[in-house]
């Protein structure tokens, strides 16, 4: 989003070039936006570390570094050390719920989000007052329990949020294609009733969907891609969601292509497009991705054949560095409570598996797998894996999970803590996560829902369940994230452990 105010310019996520191995691209197609002129903002506002929100090398070589940021606060450096390296010098360091004043009688306040599962380490939100008292909330794919921060401030005029699902789940699941296509639609609905909920917290005049869809341009990813009339594909365009809201009663959506214009006013959003019909344009969306698969085809064949390192010995590689990251990883190592297993193919041939490596949580070893039975299993190339450790990434679910360039399996539960565990391979990240769940705790406050008591706070991220909460036949679904309690009993019946404080009113 580029957004100009009275104090100048704030460009926002400036992603254009393909993230998590050459898997996700915009879209649609932004590259051919003039991006030297963008660049040239007066600030820059990078929510978080997410790769399709922070484009290393469009930030690198179109973004000004005359360019102020303004940096969420996070409870690492890690956002701030990666614009520094790539030269950017001046910071307005925002403290996470309080405004700030910018120039021309501007004013912005950045709500930090700082779970270790708010994307990597932490995920943001923007919200802009310009001179004239117009008020922009850019939600992006942040997921505060609730908006109060921002609507205390006055009427939101323009609400910026996600709609598509940013994830794996459930599409690369070894499951037969009838659950697949039953979980993502639970999990496609459950997005969307989750946009409704936040639209009806801010109350803006105007709706804007943003921060999504990716597309998959890569002929192994194609059929993520929501063009196959599959009602259980979680990537959902711009014009799917804005048919959702006009059935239910919001007529106030504005859809923003490459190269849209909307200007927002008290009582007025004028938008002008570079195309003559919008609604055409999505639908000729297959269409549109054939040609930009051809475009960037070159792209992902370069990028390919970048991950080959075969001079790396892969488990005496993760034994060095995983082994002592697991020896002080006691509580998410606790939480795991069992084997991972990895299972490295061939380049471009699933079937074939040429090493498993089993990461053994309880004892904190990494050795070759022999046959043992696991709860957890995923299995990808194993040059994905040599490109991590040549690279030394510190965050593989923000490389290689969210490429969905593997499958998994597992047996029973959803395990949060395994999850974490792979986006925190830094001592720095490692202690935080260990620290947060250590002092996670509900607050003690019941209420009353639908004719039981519960813990006002949901145990997985502490969302608002008087708000997030739904119940049906004796269970408790948290519509922020999906996860359900069996209220009878008090049981998770979506990960393991995190149950619930809950009782039938009246006993």
């Amino acid at each position: 989003m580029f957004i100009e105010t009275a104090a100048g310019s704030i460009l926002t996520d400036p992603w254009v070039n393909p993230a998590y191995f050459a898997s996700w691209f915009p879209f649609p197609d932004n590259s051919q936006l003039d991006w030297d002129t963008l660049g040239q903002c007066d600030y820059l506002y990078v929510s978080h570390l997410h790769r399709d929100h922070f484009d290393e090398k469009n930030l690198r070589e179109r973004i000004s570094k005359k360019t102020t940021i303004l940096l969420p606060e996070y409870p690492t450096s890690e956002l701030e050390d990666e614009l520094r390296e790539l030269g950017f010098r001046n910071f307005i360091k925002t403290v996470s719920g309080e405004v700030t004043e910018l120039d021309g009688g501007v004013k912005v306040m950045i709500q930090a989000l700082t779970s270790p599962t708010d994307g990597p380490i932490g995920d943001s939100s923007l919200w802009i007052e310009d001179a004239d008292g117009i008020r922009l909330l850019n939600q992006n794919d942040a997921r505060p329990t609730d908006l109060s921060a921002f609507t205390r401030l006055g009427h939101i005029h323009a609400h910026l949020l996600q709609f598509s699902g940013a994830i794996w789940y459930p599409m690369v699941y070894e499951l037969p294609d009838s659950a697949k296509r039953a979980f993502g639609k639970q999990k496609r609905d459950r997005q969307m009733d989750r946009s409704l909920r936040y639209i009806d917290d801010a109350k803006a005049s105007w709706i804007f969907p943003i921060a999504g869809p990716p597309c998959f341009l890569d002929d192994s990813l194609w059929q993520f891609n929501d063009i196959h009339g599959d009602e259980g594909n979680i990537f959902p365009d711009q014009q799917v969601y804005l048919d959702y809201l006009a059935d239910n009663g919001r007529d106030n959506g504005v859809i923003l292509l490459p190269g849209t214009v909307s200007e927002v006013t008290e009582n007025d959003c004028v938008t002008t497009h570079p195309v003559a019909d919008v609604r055409e344009f999505f639908d000729n969306k297959e269409q549109h991705l054939v040609e930009y698969r051809e475009r960037q085809r070159p792209v992902i064949e370069a990028a390919k054949k970048s991950w080959e390192h075969p001079e790396i010995d892969v488990l005496a590689e993760l034994k060095a560095r995983f082994e002592p990251l697991m020896a002080e990883a006691e509580i998410m190592s606790e939480g795991i409570n069992g084997p991972v297993r990895f299972d490295l193919t061939a380049p471009d041939d699933p079937d074939t598996v040429v090493q498993s490596v089993l990461f053994d949580f309880p004892t904190g070893e990494i050795r070759a797998a022999d046959g043992e039975k696991v709860r957890y299993r995923f299995k990808t190339e194993r040059r994905l894996v040599e490109h991590l450790l040549h690279i030394d990434e510190i965050d593989w679910v923000n490389s290689l999970f969210l490429s969905c360039r593997f499958s998994a399996a597992r047996i029973g539960q959803y395990n949060e803590f395994v999850y974490t565990f792979f986006k925190c391979l830094s001592e720095e990240r490692l202690n935080y996560a260990e620290g947060w769940f250590s002092e996670r705790d509900d607050g003690g406050e019941d209420i009353a829902l639908d004719g039981w008591t519960v813990q006002r706070r949901c145990p997985h991220l502490k969302a608002d369940l008087t708000r997030f909460g739904k119940v049906e036949d004796g269970v408790l679904t948290c519509q922020m994230h999906g996860w359900k309690w069996n209220l009878a009993t008090g049981r998770c019946l979506t990960s393991v452990g995190n149950d619930i404080r809950s009782a039938k009113r009246g006993e």
